[in-house]
């Protein structure tokens, strides 16, 4: 039988009911609310960076494995595909999708991590919180606002789609909070809690498949994971003798439909049993509605592990992430001394900075935006060593 997509449920966010934005603007004729936020985050610059910046491996590795342009687009359809079961609001939950990731920095979670030790003295650094600063200050295309002025729903879902944000709250979105609350203390709709769980479905599905294309360990070695073993053992009854690589995404795609189907029957029994008729009661719930089961839990939790010691971990990855972090640690320090160094259409707010940590958060807006290559090609051209 076709697939049925349910109706638009009570706990969904309604465009037409959004807390708006924070300058307001004429309504769209012919897209919601949630569509045009969309619609902005994929015609923002910092989105196209994302092609050219790190998942797991540095980007110009190899052009098989994901980027973090590709992993987005992979959270987002399986956003989209999720809260279209659940009859959620499947732009918002696009729309969250696209963006978790803006804030990243060169090279992944060692860039950030670099970045953060870097920043400790000013406030420190966070991915989401700089997504947040992205969204609202850095990306300057409008005539009548800095950032893309997307609504407060989109704002909330990027902000808290991993939970309420406790103490201390990260300074980049601490900034923005001061004028524009995005009620950090709850949980967020359904439409962000998607998009979260949607970013761990879709890394730890095509985490497997760039380890197993990296070499790194091999489909036997999988074969004792709770969930992936059962797959590959499906694959075999259904196929036996299937080439190598036919047998691998037969298997991994079983992985991959399995979380999604999980998540979808913990939410529709959790929704089921709470019966919230608001998104605003999907808020104050004071827990996610949008989860594993305990099973799925445990066995996604055993996949997380093995591949932190298999791919993570490995050492060709931590070869690689020493030498990147060594360029962040590197041209930070570098332009924090030499702001005269920034593009010449930064140099407005190099002279605007008040005192030493805004120019420290200027340097790291500058340094966090960008792309693997570039970063690499200006610490080759500023400090020498390039490539090795």
């Amino acid at each position: 039988m076709p697939a049925t997509v349910p109706p638009r449920m009570p706990y969904a966010c309604d465009p037409a009911a959004s807390r708006g934005r924070l300058y307001p603007e004429r309504l769209s004729t012919f897209r919601t609310e949630f569509q045009r936020d969309r619609d902005r985050i994929i015609h923002a610059s910092a989105f196209r960076r994302l092609k050219h910046k790190t998942q797991v491996f540095v980007e110009h590795e190899g052009d098989y494995y994901r980027t973090r342009l590709t992993h987005t687009i992979e959270v987002a359809q399986v956003a989209r595909t999720v809260a279209g079961a659940l009859g959620l609001d499947t732009d918002l939950a696009e729309a969250v999708a696209l963006a978790h990731d803006l804030g990243h920095t060169p090279f992944g979670h060692t860039g950030e991590d670099a970045l953060a030790a870097l920043m400790a003295p000013w406030g420190g650094f966070d991915h989401n919180a700089q997504a947040i600063r992205i969204v609202t200050a850095l990306e300057r295309h409008y005539a009548e606002f800095d950032g893309l002025n997307l609504t407060w729903e989109t704002l909330e879902g990027i902000a808290k789609h991993n939970g309420p944000v406790g103490d201390p709250v990260p300074q980049a979105l601490a900034d923005y909070v001061a004028r524009h609350d995005l009620e950090l203390h709850t949980h967020a709709s359904a439409e962000a809690q998607v998009a979260a769980i949607a970013d761990d479905v879709a890394y730890n599905h095509h985490d497997l498949h760039d380890g197993l294309r990296a070499g790194l360990f091999t489909e036997a070695e999988l074969e004792g994971l709770p969930l992936v073993g059962p797959a590959f053992a499906e694959v075999d009854r259904l196929y036996p003798g299937l080439a190598p690589m036919r047998r691998r995404h037969e298997a991994l795609r079983r992985v991959f439909g399995a979380m999604v189907e999980d998540v979808i029957a913990v939410a529709r029994a959790r929704l089921a049993e709470v019966r919230p008729a608001s998104a605003a009661e999907v808020r104050a719930l004071g827990r996610p509605v949008v989860a594993f089961s305990p099973g799925m839990a445990a066995a996604v939790q055993a996949l997380r592990g093995f591949l932190f010691g298999r791919l993570y971990r490995a050492q060709p990855v931590m070869d690689e992430r020493a030498r990147v972090t060594q360029v962040v640690r590197e041209l930070f320090p570098l332009y924090l001394a030499r702001p005269a160094l920034l593009p010449a259409d930064w140099q407005a707010d190099v002279a605007a900075a008040a005192d030493e940590a805004a120019l420290a958060r200027l340097v790291a807006d500058y340094v966090a935006g960008m792309t693997d290559r570039f970063a690499l090609a200006e610490h080759a051209r500023l400090i020498g060593g390039g490539r090795r």
